[in-house]
């Protein structure tokens, strides 16, 4: 489903548990045609990066230009103008006059490689000629692909360079032409050949592709087997272990609506036979698919662009992300659990699960990649591409030392397109965030916004943090996480930084609020596809989302106010911070869900939501009210249990326990 709620099918829906992005396309002579060239294409693709991320990229401008191109040429095959067969011939004209457009706009740039390096500056007719068709063709695929949200972005942003003479106040510019504005976008590595593409062309495709050989190997379910033997017993197991089934394979997915499909199609029917509601079932799901862009150690493969951003070790990055990941998913399990209870649903018997140790000792291949990827990156300080590449041979060795992970041949070609057509979301997204970012450094915006927050907020710390992640929901709306998070740190964080807000504190605010766009409505991809599966209503399912997920709203409050949570301090701060910001979460959590030891009346939901919120700053005074509240209502709690334990031991009937404590109905 794309932002505009229009349902997106694939030819093939689902390939090495990797999504393929396309429209159903005609059963004829023709496509059937096509579907080989758009195989073979795709793996091309995939094994020229294979081949950059061993023996080392070309210049930018050439490693970026091969890459954009053909995945520009796959969209306009696999998304056609028109299915409708009285404007099929017409749409299919169009898209091949789209494809040798897509052609040329490469090749250009690869034979004029030298020649446009000297002439920085001083485009000639042909320059802004294709400048126009490479604008023209990276928004229309944008659109097609993802949606209208962000090509629109990306066409006010040009306007904007244009127009800057007549734009009020601060926002003001002196105006660029259109020359300038298409050697910007097109012949420089500033704008759709920009950081954002360099990061897809080099180690983002390749993380992708080491997800698809390990789903094609069989990891993925694996590491749900993993997780049912761990946590299949316990209440709500089963919900338990879509969470951590999808954050597993979660953190290294680029997309949450693709991990969504990915393992949804089997944890949420799973949740569904057990008991949970089709909504809550799909809402966990998607919540649990959007964590993972956020969890160590891939982060969703944000954590490498963070890296280049703000000039930090991987070490450091994975380490000050932990804890905040790991609060927002005692936060899901809190949920899931009170679920559990409410629905009065209970673990799966022993003799219906794997054992752990067993798994563990049989299939270790699975486990073998990540952790030798991490290895790769933290400890022997390669670059991503490098350890992306190794990752996939490593992938590929380890799995041939069994036999039911050993990858044929077929296999491996399977996963080497599935790695391509999983990067098109990506790679298209990034190229049209180039032109946005080119915008910035071209009319010096990023300083614009940054003071107009400062006076929007009156230089206060909460209205700006609101401000920009109510921002930041509304641009990552519809976007793959990481042109949201790179549009987001060239908006957002420059004004969060100047506000006081330590860098990494900043940074991993706006990837948080870009991320859980995927489950706020309207636009929640990750939720509606969650919904499509388990045939629930698509808002209904986004609104629960939220209330399952609440945590992704607060957590990064909780590390800008308490820096101590992102390990930012002495250790006495770091362990003050770290056991109020879980109080808080607690506390927030019990009272939006509306059960700790028993249903909550209304006052007491709102005192633990006032519990939390105090509990967020770093102050003594605050977090002492927050924890006396906290205490207040945990012992009401305690007293009405026991309360009602001693009347059925005097032999009070059931009716007056019952009536004795307000039912969720009576409180409602």
């Amino acid at each position: 489903m794309n932002a505009n709620g229009e349902q997106k099918q694939s030819p093939d829906v689902e390939e090495a548990g990797v999504i393929v992005h396309g429209r159903a396309r005609p059963d004829n002579a023709f496509e059937r045609f096509l579907n080989p060239v758009i195989t073979w294409l795709a793996i091309a693709v995939a094994v020229f990066h294979l081949y950059t991320g061993f023996a080392g990229a070309y210049g930018a401008l050439i490693q970026r230009s091969i890459h954009l191109s053909p995945l520009l040429i796959l969209t306009y095959l696999l998304y056609p103008t028109s299915t409708d067969k009285r404007f099929y011939v017409f749409g299919r004209v169009l898209d091949t006059i789209f494809v040798v457009g897509s052609i040329t706009i490469g090749l250009y740039i690869i034979d004029q490689y030298h020649v446009l390096t000297f002439r920085d500056g001083n485009p000639n007719l042909t320059d802004m000629l294709l400048g126009i068709v490479a604008i023209i063709l990276v928004l229309e695929a944008t659109r097609r692909v993802i949606g209208w949200t962000l090509p629109l972005v990306a066409v006010a942003f040009v306007i904007y360079a244009y127009w800057g003479p007549n734009m009020p106040g601060i926002f003001g510019h002196r105006g660029y032409d259109w020359g300038r504005i298409l050697q910007h976008s097109y012949t420089s590595t500033e704008g759709i050949y920009g950081f954002p593409i360099g990061v897809s062309a080099t180690f983002v495709i390749l993380f992708i592709t080491f997800g698809a050989f390990l789903q094609e190997t069989g990891a993925g379910r694996f590491f749900i087997d993993l997780a049912f033997g761990l946590f299949g017993r316990v209440r709500g197991g089963p919900a338990k272990v879509a969470v951590v089934g999808s954050t597993l394979f979660g953190t290294i997915s680029g997309s949450a609506t693709a991990n969504v499909v990915g393992t949804g199609t089997f944890t949420i029917p799973m949740m569904k036979r057990l008991g949970y509601q089709p909504t809550f079932a799909a809402a966990v799901e998607a919540v649990s698919s959007t964590g993972g862009q956020f969890m160590p150690p891939i982060m969703g493969a944000a954590v490498f662009i963070m890296i280049e951003m703000i000039h930090v070790t991987y070490r450091e990055i994975i380490v000050m992300a932990l804890l905040p990941a790991i609060l927002y998913y005692v936060a899901v399990f809190i949920a899931v659990d009170l679920e559990a209870v409410r629905l009065g649903l209970r673990g799966m018997d022993r003799s219906e699960l794997p054992k752990p140790l067993r798994l563990l000792s049989e299939g270790w291949p699975f486990l073998a990649p990540p952790v030798i990827l991490v290895f790769m990156l933290m400890y022997m300080h390669w670059s991503p591409t490098k350890s992306g590449f190794w990752a996939i041979v490593a992938t590929v060795a380890v799995s041939s030392l069994k036999a039911a992970s050993r990858l044929s041949p077929r296999q491996i070609l399977s996963a080497l397109r599935a790695g391509t057509m999983a990067t098109l979301q990506v790679a298209l997204a990034c190229a049209c965030a180039g032109i946005v970012v080119s915008i910035f450094t071209l009319t010096g915006l990023g300083a614009k916004v940054s003071f107009a927050l400062l006076e929007l907020a009156h230089e206060a710390l909460l209205p700006m943090l609101v401000i920009g992640m109510i921002t930041s929901i509304l641009l990552g709306m519809g976007m793959p996480t990481m042109p949201a998070y790179i549009i987001l740190a060239v908006l957002i964080a420059p004004s969060l930084i100047k506000a006081g807000v330590p860098k990494i504190s900043a940074h991993l605010f706006v990837l948080y609020s870009g991320i859980i766009s995927a489950i706020t409505p309207p636009v929640a991809l990750a939720a509606y596809a969650g919904a499509a599966i388990a045939k629930a209503p698509p808002l209904r399912t986004g609104f629960t989302a939220i209330r399952i997920g609440l945590a992704a709203f607060i957590v990064p409050f909780m590390f800008v106010y308490s820096p101590g949570l992102v390990f930012i301090g002495t250790p006495w701060e770091v362990i003050y911070s770290v056991g109020t910001s879980l109080l808080g979460i607690l506390a927030f959590t019990y009272g939006v869900q509306g059960r700790m030891l028993r249903e909550l009346h209304i006052v007491e939901r709102i005192l633990l939501v006032v519990s939390g919120v105090l509990l967020i700053p770093f102050s003594i005074s605050a977090n002492g009210t927050g924890l006396i509240l906290l205490l207040a209502v945990v012992a009401w709690q305690r007293w009405r249990s026991v309360d009602v334990s001693l009347r059925l031991r005097r032999g009070a009937g059931a009716d007056e326990v019952t009536s004795s404590y307000p039912s969720r109905e009576e409180q409602r």
